[in-house]
């Protein structure tokens, strides 16, 4: 039997601004850091680029049409920075018709009903910016400037948008940004983003919230490790420990307003930042209302020998996604990285609620069928694969609040429709629309059309 989900359980779907909608040189946009790498050469994205994209920024209405006939509850979508203030800077001037169409696009969703939610940062940072200072590498300027665009949207959109999300996955803009010293800047990038995080959420709770009434998080992305070898206690502390790594990093100061994890500041001595009192202080201003969780997979968590390298960022740890038993960690999908692990999504749903204390929503989760990426769309319709993905981390969600004692409140699916994918380009189709790239033709697969209806019997089982 499927484990119920709460009685007002949120059902969502989730896009990213440069991943969809392009249209990146129009209507005043500035170019974003994803414009400048989707066209190097040689290519980093198997030749892919957002130019076109979707074309959501000229098909919106249709999008949001879809999600309507989808049963969505809200919709999970992010600003494009650089549409709203092309040059990112706190001094730069706005782009009054790149807030059009985000003012337009709001008032679609709730025209249908939706609830907006905004993600302020899905890695497109503004072009301007990185050429500037280096970007999130300059603690200091970055977080002045995150702040002012986080109190434009606050107050062109905040009257009607009540759910906030300030950074998407910043592990992966921090850990994958890295252009010159990879001992030290991924560090530095992360503790950027987490005091812009604090900047824009205190901004947001001080100035904005008593009268507009609504709330803010972040989304962090993390995998749930076990041990290799669940009897040695070397690899029971490096899973703990990778789990530090990946999500302790951000949501230790954002949640728990202490100090990075004991096992970085061991391993990385002098290389992480400190914080200062005064950045304390500020994260006591700069409460956050949900904990944003981007989940995919599983893995274990093997130790290793000897002292890390300077570059290492994963906590002296070899990933794997067998145990010793060579037991696989889950169900292959699309993507060699992606395995279906729903039983290791319960254990990290209710470890993260134990640790941070903060209402759940899950804010990204999804996975492309194996083999669709070469699929026709007759074929890629079919997703059965997706269905029983999404049926089966529904019930894990069940599990962790009903048994458990987790508070999960919403779940996103990844993603309204397929997309790019960043360096994966055009290849895995994570959408629950396949996307015909040639004529932008959208067709629902079923697993759109039945994920309303998993949430509603779960939620209607809650006597």
């Amino acid at each position: 039997m499927s484990a119920s989900l709460p009685s007002n359980f949120l059902l969502g779907f989730a896009t990213a601004s440069y991943q969809i909608e392009g249209a990146v040189d129009e209507d005043g946009r500035g170019k974003s850091i994803w414009d400048t790498y989707c066209h190097l050469e040689p290519t980093r994205t198997k030749g892919a680029n957002g130019d076109v994209a979707c074309d959501h920024y000229h098909r919106f209405e249709e999008d949001l049409d879809l999600l309507q006939r989808y049963g969505a509850q809200a919709y999970r979508f992010s600003i494009s920075w650089s549409r709203v203030i092309p040059k990112g800077g706190r001094d730069d001037p706005l782009n009054e018709a790149g807030i059009s169409f985000y003012n337009r696009l709001i008032d679609g969703l709730i025209a249908r009903g939706i609830t907006p939610w905004v993600t302020l940062y899905h890695w497109d940072l503004p072009q301007e910016l990185h050429d500037r200072y280096g970007g999130w590498l300059d603690v200091q300027e970055s977080q002045a400037d995150f702040e002012r665009y986080a109190r434009v949207c606050y107050e062109r959109f905040g009257d009607r948008v009540r759910k906030w999300i300030t950074f998407n996955e910043p592990w992966i803009q921090s850990i994958f940004s890295s252009e010159g010293d990879s001992s030290t800047e991924p560090w530095i990038a992360g503790h950027a983003q987490i005091m812009s995080h604090a900047r824009a959420v205190a901004a947001y709770n001080r100035d904005f919230k008593p009268r507009q009434g609504g709330q803010i998080g972040i989304s962090l992305n993390g995998d749930f490790f076990e041990p290799w070898d669940s009897e040695d206690p070397l690899d029971a502390e490096a899973a703990e420990r990778r789990m530090q790594f990946h999500i302790g990093w951000f949501a230790n100061p954002i949640f728990l307003k202490q100090d990075y994890p004991a096992c970085m500041r061991q391993q990385l001595e002098s290389r992480l930042p400190k914080f200062t009192e005064a950045d304390f202080a500020l994260f006591q201003e700069a409460e956050s209302d949900f904990y944003g969780m981007n989940y995919y997979t599983s893995q274990y968590a093997r130790h290793r020998t000897g002292a890390p390298s300077k570059d290492d960022y994963l906590g002296s740890v070899e990933e794997l996604q067998w145990n010793k038993q060579g037991r696989s960690a889950g169900e292959a999908s699309g993507l060699h990285w992606l395995l279906s692990c729903p039983e290791m999504f319960r254990k990290h749903l209710t470890r993260v609620y134990k640790l941070y204390g903060k209402p759940i929503y899950i804010t990204e989760n999804g996975c492309p069928c194996p083999g669709e990426d070469n699929m026709m769309r007759e074929e890629s319709v079919k997703d059965d694969y997706r269905c029983r993905y999404f049926a089966d981390h529904l019930d894990a969600i069940g599990r962790s609040t009903r048994e458990d004692g987790a508070v999960v409140k919403g779940y996103f699916a990844w993603s309204l429709m397929d997309n790019l994918e960043w360096s994966d380009g055009y290849g895995p189709r994570f959408g629950v629309t396949f996307t015909d790239y040639e004529t932008l033709e959208r067709t629902p697969k079923n697993s759109a059309l039945l994920l309303k209806n998993m949430v509603k019997v779960r939620c209607q089982s809650v006597q």
